[in-house]
């Protein structure tokens, strides 16, 4: 079984992004051939300054190391080291309709957010699809945010298996945790980026936590038990702790007599110590940073390899 999971450079990591993509990356890496890429040609529909596109990328691959990915139990790479992924792309837009692209929700949110609409923008999900059908990959890890896509992905290795010969490409099968699928901001949206209501990876210590302590609450008095159905810190809380600590935070909430304050203040410090092993193996990464080339260079390599078994037998099918 092949796993793929693919995260954009686009800023700096956060919570969400861990929770959502990373975590369940570095566990699936016990489970089959993992595939892990930084998709740094998919940033450039957003981040339009060369240098800051080169920072990214090189924090994103210290920060997935740093949080457990492993170079020798699965293959890593940058996006772009792997030039093959546009010829494939390529090849799955000739049989793409334009509807399927419209009804991509993705697209129409990100312009209604301000974002230029590009054809890179537009065109997102096939490249996306040429990321996951280029190394024939079963299995891959997406949010609920992302399933669309990855339909999309199915819909179109569907439609060159039926032009060109089932078993042209392998049709993939999504991964959803539900309980992480979607991890909230700090507005109670999705985590974003793009929303600006993210909880840093690897930020500062004070500048971070500030950022909790500015989750939005009602005005309930302190001595008042708490709403938990609505709370913004129940859910965050229950990503850093442990299902004791969870359940004493809920009856604290049920209960009354503890003021939000508190409830953000312990938030803060579950947070902290969560990622504290993180926070140190990333310091050694950068200090090191011979290191992370060398294995971004083997991840190439390897993938490269994947890839021209797969774009071989496509190019024969579709007559190139």
């Amino acid at each position: 079984m092949r796993i793929l999971t693919g995260l954009q450079p686009s800023g700096k990591l956060h919570v969400g992004n861990y929770f959502g993509a990373m975590e369940p990356a570095v566990k699936l890496q016990e489970e089959g051939d993992a595939f892990y890429f930084i998709a740094n040609y998919h940033a450039m529909t957003t981040v339009r300054d060369a240098a800051e596109l080169r920072a990214y990328t090189r924090e994103l691959a210290v920060d997935f190391l740093a949080c457990g990915l492993d170079p020798e139990r699965s293959v890593f790479f940058r996006q772009s080291d792997v030039p093959e992924v546009n010829e494939l792309a390529w090849i799955l837009s000739t049989v793409c309709p334009i509807s399927l692209l419209e009804k991509c929700h993705s697209y129409k949110d990100k312009v209604a957010k301000g974002f230029s609409p590009s054809h890179g923008l537009f065109a997102y999900p096939v490249l996306m699809a040429a990321d996951i059908l280029l190394y024939d990959s079963n299995q891959v890890p997406v949010g609920k945010d992302q399933k669309q896509h990855l339909e999309v992905t199915r819909d179109l290795a569907g439609k060159i298996n039926e032009a060109y010969g089932e078993g042209t490409l392998v049709v993939p099968e999504p991964i959803i945790r539900e309980s992480v699928a979607v991890v909230p901001g700090l507005d109670g949206q999705k985590m974003s980026k793009s929303y600006g209501n993210t909880l840093p990876l690897f930020g500062e210590e004070k500048p971070s936590k500030k950022l909790i302590m500015r989750i939005k609450t009602d005005s309930t008095p302190v001595e008042e038990p708490k709403p938990v159905a609505d709370s913004l810190i129940l859910p965050l809380f229950r990503l850093f702790a442990d299902e004791d600590a969870y359940r004493e935070m809920v009856a604290r909430h049920e209960s009354g007599g503890t003021g939000y304050g508190d409830f953000k203040k312990q938030l803060a410090e579950a947070y902290w110590d969560y990622f504290a092993p993180m926070r140190a193996k990333r310091e050694e990464l950068v200090s090191d940073p011979g290191f992370v080339d060398e294995v971004l260079a083997k991840g190439a390599e390897k993938a490269r390899a994947a890839a021209a078994i797969t774009l071989d037998r496509v190019r024969q099918a579709v007559g190139l």
